[in-house]
């Protein structure tokens, strides 16, 4: 028996996917969470809280993307055809915010609020941007001849809006337990408070796309509801509302990285929903990963060098963090 290629690249790719969401999901949550900062020295701790680590963390996107031309090429034409203008204005904020938040520590004063909003526009733009086109590839994409056949602006719904508007929050959400981790004293206290409105906020989002999803789509529906996809699924909405319940007590206590892993415990399982929700399909409604997929050999080929590097990603990505371990402190960095 051979080795399924498509479906072991299609975990990999996955799996790469939800490592962005979650490395670069609180880097640009602290962005967002700037306007509800105010003084300069909190904005400096929590910025210097990623310092060493924000531009590795993208390294998945753009492993993610190469994967997907490599091994996928359908799939990468018609997404990127139908996505251009989404994904265009996320890399605009994504470089935006790139320069902003080197300029703003050498900015002088005068010119300083201007970096500091030119990085929280940046983080919301990037993340809006990446939650539309999340929900444009929920409603799917119209594929005639092996080709994107729809209009410039089909990406453009309130499904495709609201999701934007809930990985907002879901970032938020990560940013703002991050700093809880990361932080202490009253800038550690702010973010306590603001972790529970926000929480609640996420529950209220996942509920509603939960709903509505299904409501849009009957394929969708068809998945959900259906044996043995149900018994996969059922046990989610009873997780969620768990690790809801568990993230608002620890945001009320004194535990420091707990809220942190419940976020992330919450983001992968709206993630486990969206894979359920989707699969087989990498272009849905209708693609499956088996009709898009690249010549065995291509796969085979860049497979060997996907299994070669991505320890080499995990390793420096551990250590990386292992050594900027511990709180920071204002002024004062990591101790």
């Amino acid at each position: 028996m051979g080795i399924d290629l498509p479906l072991l690249w299609a975990i990999i790719i996955g799996f790469g996917l939800m490592m962005y969401v979650i490395m670069d999901g609180f880097d640009l949550g602290i962005g967002i969470l700037f306007p509800f900062v105010s003084t300069r020295e909190d904005r400096d701790t929590m910025v210097n809280t990623v310092a060493p680590v924000w531009d590795g963390n993208e390294t998945w996107l753009a492993f993610g993307g190469a994967a997907l031309l490599a091994v996928f090429p359908l799939a990468y034409s018609v997404i990127l055809s139908a996505l251009y203008l989404p994904l265009i204005l996320m890399l605009a904020g994504l470089i935006w915010r790139g320069v902003a938040f080197e300029f703003r520590f050498k900015a002088d004063e005068a010119h300083r609020p201007f970096w500091d909003k030119a990085f929280a526009w940046g983080s919301y733009i990037a993340t809006v941007s990446q939650g539309v086109a999340l929900g444009a590839f929920i409603n799917g994409f119209e594929v005639r001849e092996r080709a994107y056949a729809g209009g410039l602006f089909d990406w453009l719904t309130p499904f495709s809006l609201f999701a934007g508007v809930g990985l907002l929050v879901s970032y938020a959400l990560l940013g703002t337990t991050w700093l809880v981790m990361k932080t202490e004293g009253a800038l550690q206290q702010r973010m306590r408070k603001l972790g529970q409105p926000i929480t609640i906020a996420l529950l209220v989002a996942i509920a509603i796309v939960s709903i509505w999803t299904p409501y849009a789509h009957a394929e969708v529906a068809g998945r959900w509801f259906s044996l043995p996809n149900l018994l996969f699924f059922a046990p989610v909405p009873v997780l969620v509302l768990l690790a809801t319940c568990a993230l608002l007590k620890t945001l009320g206590g004194d535990s420091h990285a707990a809220p942190f892993v419940l976020a992330l415990l919450l983001l992968f399982l709206g993630y486990t929903g969206l894979a359920i929700s989707l699969w087989p399909n990498i272009i849905p409604p209708s693609v499956s990963i088996w009709d898009a997929a690249a010549p065995p050999q291509s796969m085979g080929f860049t497979l060997v060098g996907a299994l070669f590097i991505i320890p080499f990603i995990l390793a420096y990505t551990a250590w990386s963090y292992y050594v900027f371990r511990g709180k920071v402190r204002a002024g004062e960095g990591y101790h």
